[in-house]
C-alpha cells in the first residue's frame, strides 16, 4: 500500500535540519505500523510526507502504486484516499458534530445529504458518541473531539489512515477512549501508520514497530522483537528510559 524509497527531507528555516535521511520502508495492505522515537527524530515529518503535506526533496513515495512526489500526480485525488488525524482536532467550531462528519462526504465524495448523514451516524456509533451528533465541538471533551475527527476521516472510506500523535493534546483520563477506537480499526484490518508515544498501544495494536532517531529508521520489527529484544543500542537506551 505504501512504498517509501530513499526519502530525505531538509528544513532550512530557522536553521538547517536534516529531518529525514534516506528513509526506506513499506507498509502492506491491512498492516498497522506504529512509529516511535524521541522528539525531533523525524517521526511526524515522515508521516506528513506520506500525503505530501511535507514535500521530500529526494526519493520516491508510492501510495497504492502512485508516486505522490511526481509533479504530474493529482495530489488532491490521492489525499482523498488517505485519512489523517492530527494532534489538534481541526474541527469546524461553527458546525455541529454531524455537519463536521458529513461536509467532506457531500463536497468531495458527492454523496447525497441523506447518504452522508447515514454514513456519519454509523461512524459516530462506531466511535461511541452517536448522542453527540447535534452538539458543537466546544461542548465536547478532548477525547470526544478526537473521536469526531477520526469519524470524519473514516467517512471518506480511506485506503490508509495516518495518526500523528493523536492523543498528545488529550487529558490523560481520556486517552484510552481514543486508543480503543484506533485499536479497533487496527483489528479490523485498516491500513494504518501511527506516530505515538503510547508504548502500550504500540505493543497491543501494531503489526510492526519502527523506531526512528536522527531522521533515520534505526530498527523495525514486530512489537515483541522491538520491545522485548531490541538489537540496536540506541533502541535499547530509548526504551529503557520510557518503559
Amino acid at each position: 500500500m505504501i512504498d517509501v524509497q530513499n526519502v530525505s527531507k531538509t528544513f532550512y528555516v530557522p536553521h538547517i535540519v536534516k529531518a529525514l535521511r534516506n528513509v526506506t520502508c513499506k507498509v502492506d495492505f491491512g498492516e498497522a505500523v506504529v512509529v516511535i522515537g524521541p522528539s525531533g527524530s523525524g517521526k511526524s515529518t515522515f508521516l506528513r510526507c506520506l500525503n505530501r503535506l511535507e514535500v521530500a526533496e529526494e526519493g520516491h513515495i508510492y501510495v497504492d502504486g502512485i508516486d505522490i512526489l511526481d509533479r504530474k500526480t493529482n495530489i488532491n485525488k490521492v489525499r482523498a484516499e488517505i485519512g489523517i488525524v492530527f494532534q489538534s482536532f481541526n474541527l469546524f467550531p461553527h458546525k455541529t458534530v454531524l455537519q463536521n462528519v458529513t461536509l467532506a462526504q457531500t463536497v468531495v465524495r458527492k454523496r447525497s445529504k441523506e447518504e452522508a448523514k447515514n454514513k456519519a451516524m454509523a461512524l459516530l456509533e462506531k466511535v461511541g458518541i452517536p448522542e453527540k451528533a447535534n452538539v458543537y465541538p466546544d461542548q465536547l471533551s478532548g477525547g470526544q473531539q478526537q473521536r469526531v475527527a477520526i469519524a470524519r476521516s473514516l467517512s471518506m472510506d480511506p485506503k490508509v489512515m495516518l495518526f500523528d500523535e493523536a492523543t498528545s493534546a488529550i487529558d490523560p483520563e481520556m486517552i484510552r477512549e481514543v486508543l480503543n477506537v484506533m485499536q479497533t480499526l487496527a483489528s479490523e484490518g485498516m491500513t494504518m501508520v501511527v506516530v505515538t508515544h503510547e508504548m502500550g498501544f504500540a505493543r497491543e495494536a501494531a503489526d510492526r514497530v519502527i523506531f526512528m532517531d536522527g531522521g533515520r529508521i534505526v530498527e523495525e520489527g514486530s512489537p515483541e522483537e522491538v520491545f522485548d529484544n531490541p538489537v540496536e543500542e540506541r533502541t535499547q537506551k530509548f526504551l529503557s528510559q520510557i518503559i
